[in-house]
């Protein structure tokens, strides 16, 4: 039998070889969150922390790129749920190595009968009440700022009533003996007795965070505020965003795009002038050569959040459209138009729609 000081020994050398699986960086601590976030906390610490520790707002840094680095990494295998199971349960070390599966210490510890991770309870599969999915506008004002929404859901609850009632109903092979050596076994549903319960509804106040580049059939959940159950566990509740059409602007991935119509007079000679953005800034727009029907834009930054890291944009694409003068010129006038011009008389018959 062994002595206590060899069991203690044991016990310290398998601690320690459980800290050397384990060894590595702690992405929870690095993002803030606890081992229980769900993807949504853990976008939201990311896109905090991102907008603090960014190089450029950190020039001063030497070490300020390392930190962004790190972060970006504890976000990666944290948003991702494979390799978040995989951390969970070896580490990163288990990431550098790949997908280990089981326990670590099952193979080890296996022949000498002390069955760590080899306990596996057989899954239970709960009843579960079904999701409720809601339709939810958005304005693009709202997905370039960010706002919080409350809605006001009416959510049945469970209240004691009186009686009883079946639960737990399952259906169970039933053995009976119909002669000597002679038996049936047939399926029957089988069922408990719990206390009656009646759903009323209650009146419960959500606030939905519309979050900086979230994208349109993007969904918001709310975990177990679906449809109940009365014998098992609710469904989830799901806001999809539905995005607003907009009027001067139209959402492509995070890119914007928009029209301006200027004069003839404008387009020949250039102009100068400001586009109100979502957020209210300017966006300068000078052109000085001319401006020809069609013409596009780019002005890169100046685009939609980028959902995952809200430090990058994407870009505003302009395009050009051009108002031609109405009236009827004189003889006089045609020959100083063309003489400004100074460009011959042309035209071309050609397949302007090909390859649409």
């Amino acid at each position: 039998m062994a002595s206590p000081v060899t069991c203690l020994c044991f016990g310290a050398n398998l601690f320690l070889l459980f800290l050397q699986v384990l060894a590595g960086r702690d992405f929870y601590s690095i993002l803030g969150v606890s081992r229980s976030a769900d993807i949504y906390q853990i976008k939201r610490a990311y896109r905090k922390l991102a907008k603090e520790l960014h190089p450029d707002k950190n020039k001063d840094d030497p070490e300020a790129q390392e930190r962004f680095s790190t972060l970006g990494a504890a976000y990666e295998v944290l948003s991702d749920e494979e390799k978040r199971k995989i951390y969970d349960q070896h580490g990163e070390e288990g990431l550098k190595q790949g997908d280990m599966r089981g326990d670590p210490f099952s193979s080890f510890f296996g022949d000498f009968g002390f069955g760590f991770g080899n306990v596996r309870e057989q899954d239970k599969e709960i009843p579960r009440g079904g999701d409720v999915i809601l339709d939810l506008d958005v304005t693009l004002e709202e997905l370039y700022n960010g706002n919080f929404v409350e809605v006001l859901r009416y959510k049945p609850v469970a209240k004691p009533a009186k009686g009883k009632r079946k639960c737990n109903c399952r259906m169970e092979m039933v053995t009976q003996q119909l002669g000597p050596g002679r038996f049936s076994m047939t399926q029957q549903q089988v069922c408990d007795e719990c206390p009656n319960i009646k759903f009323v509804p209650e009146e419960k106040l959500l606030e939905i965070e519309i979050e900086p580049g979230m994208r349109d059939g993007q969904e918001y959940p709310f975990v177990a505020e679906g449809e109940p159950h009365s014998d098992g566990e609710p469904g989830d509740l799901r806001f999809r965003i539905r995005q607003v059409k907009h009027a001067r602007f139209e959402r492509r991935g995070d890119d914007l795009y928009t029209n301006v119509t200027v004069s003839l007079a404008d387009a020949l000679t250039g102009f100068e002038m400001d586009i109100k953005h979502l957020d209210g800034h300017k966006v300068r727009v000078v052109r000085d050569k001319i401006t020809w029907p069609g013409a596009r834009m780019r002005k890169p930054n100046e685009g939609m959040p980028n959902y995952e890291n809200n430090n990058v944009k994407g870009s505003l694409f302009i395009t050009f459209d051009i108002e031609f003068p109405k009236g009827v010129f004189t003889d006089e006038e045609k020959k100083g138009i063309k003489s400004i011009l100074k460009q011959d008389s042309k035209q071309a018959v050609y397949n302007g729609l090909q390859g649409f």
